[in-house]
């Protein structure tokens, strides 16, 4: 691969023509320039920061391209043939905008993937539970002996995994802003998880949200359908092949739970599959997850007893919903991957059963409408410690039978759960909103909420 020294150029000093612009660096962005110098394009890169992730890559790896930093501007992407935009960065952001209008082709780094791939994909979006899904079907499928490659939103990029000899199958997670971009999508299978209100801040409404989750069923593939979310139910469509999920019994041949000599299984039609109480992964959300991955694994014909091994084995993903301690007969949980309303009431339904809980919630609510957080702090909140930007906009719907208080850092948080926890109660990290006001990402978010709880215990 050709490398050079780094050239940082203004806006106005550039008149040269490019066959592509790579707009947004970060993981994404540095392997869309991987991907497109190993094509022999002439390409640049511009992004809104003086200094993004992944600037320091280009300066040791591979910098033959001239970088345009401080602003997205119009100049650099009207003298180009292409451009492929980074999840990071909207469609509406006024350079963007102003290229569209002028006719230059837009997308994203799925698309090229899509257009190269060689192997099935397996496509998963939803507003939670994508990460847990994803990796479910990723081990279901090596466990049956298929030679299976990951990557998107979670883990490895798109097109870094075309560098790898060519799989049985590739799974994806896919986000909405990776959607936004993405047109020739063919999945052999895909799942919609569910629908609530994220992004708002991005999205122009609900609506718009719907629309662009609902591409990835675009194309022939089985379409994997949540009966029990009416947003993805009307997703459906009659003149495909489709297959369904519920947490009631199901019907005909598709996937649900039934209830046999007093326990709970997971089943396909009445074939019984695995006893709820026997997944390593808790709580009724995660049901929905379990049965969501049988159903796409079964699409590549995963024995059941490849899809059980894992079903047993997996305890779950960091940050997520995860356990971190036990101090004082007081149950300490991380499930710093609540970054939305949906994902928050998720956690909470799932752990009420161990006791009364002590929230920690608060960052950055991308826009969303919080009231629907109300009923179910009422019904399961003993009290809520808020912090970050939009802490007042979750005060705002709290019920008045909750107490609540304002702290500054996860450390004042974690120390006022611990004053205020009784045995048999819950501290629970699900913030019902992003981290970037306050953490670079929500794993460091979560992981000031393990150290401020590990402080407590030396003490």
């Amino acid at each position: 691969m050709l490398c050079t020294t780094e050239k940082k150029v203004k806006m106005k000093e550039t008149k040269q023509h490019f066959d592509a612009v790579v707009v947004g660096l970060g993981k994404t962005g540095i392997s869309c320039v991987r991907y497109l110098l190993s094509k022999d394009l002439k390409i640049a890169v511009t992004d809104s920061r003086m200094d993004p992730p992944g600037l320091s890559i280009l300066k040791t790896e591979c910098t033959s391209v001239p970088v345009f930093l401080g602003e997205i501007n119009a100049e650099i992407l009207l003298s180009s043939d292409q451009i492929i935009l980074s999840p990071g960065v909207s469609l509406n952001n006024e350079a963007v905008k102003q290229a569209i209008a002028n006719g230059t082709p837009i997308f994203g780094d799925i698309e090229i993937f899509c257009q190269q791939a060689k192997a099935p994909i397996i496509a998963i979006s939803g507003s939670n539970g994508k990460s847990t899904v994803t990796t479910l079907i990723t081990e279901m499928t090596r466990q049956a002996g298929l030679k299976t490659s990951v990557g998107g939103n979670l883990g490895t990029p798109a097109l870094d995994l075309l560098n790898e000899d060519i799989p049985d199958i590739y799974v994806l997670e896919l986000s909405s802003f990776q959607l936004e971009t993405t047109f020739s999508l063919n999945a052999h299978a895909s799942v919609v998880l569910n629908i609530s209100s994220d992004h708002m801040d991005r999205h122009t409404n609900l609506y718009e949200y719907i629309n662009v989750k609902k591409k990835i069923y675009s194309g022939n593939g089985l379409m994997v359908i949540n009966k029990d979310d009416d947003a993805v139910k009307a997703m459906d469509d009659n003149s495909r092949q489709s297959i369904s999920f519920t947490l009631n019994r199901p019907e005909k041949n598709n996937f649900g739970t039934i209830i046999k000599n007093n326990e709970v299984w997971l089943c396909q039609g009445d074939n019984k599959i695995i006893r709820q109480d026997e997944l390593g992964i808790k709580g009724e959300h995660n049901v929905a997850n379990a049965l969501a991955a049988i159903a796409l694994a079964t699409s590549m014909n995963v024995p059941f007893d490849s899809m059980i091994k894992t079903l047993k084995s997996f305890s779950g993903l960091e940050h997520r919903c995860q356990r971190v301690a036990r101090i004082k007969k007081v149950d300490w949980f991380n499930d710093s991957k609540a970054t939305n309303i949906g994902a928050c009431i998720a956690s909470i339904k799932s752990l009420c059963v161990l006791g009364k809980i002590i929230l920690i919630a608060g960052g950055d609510s991308k826009g969303a409408n919080l009231s629907s957080l109300t009923p179910i702090i009422t019904k399961y909140v003993k009290h809520v410690l808020l912090l970050g930007v939009d802490a007042k906009k979750i005060a705002n719907v709290i019920d008045s039978e909750v107490t609540y208080d304002f702290v500054n850092d996860m450390t004042e948080a974690v120390n006022t759960a611990n004053d205020l926890a009784e045995a048999g109660e819950v501290v629970l990290l699900a913030p019902a909103c992003a981290s970037l006001d306050m953490y670079e990402s929500y794993q460091e978010r979560g992981a000031a909420f393990v150290t401020a709880i590990n402080m407590l215990e030396a003490c």
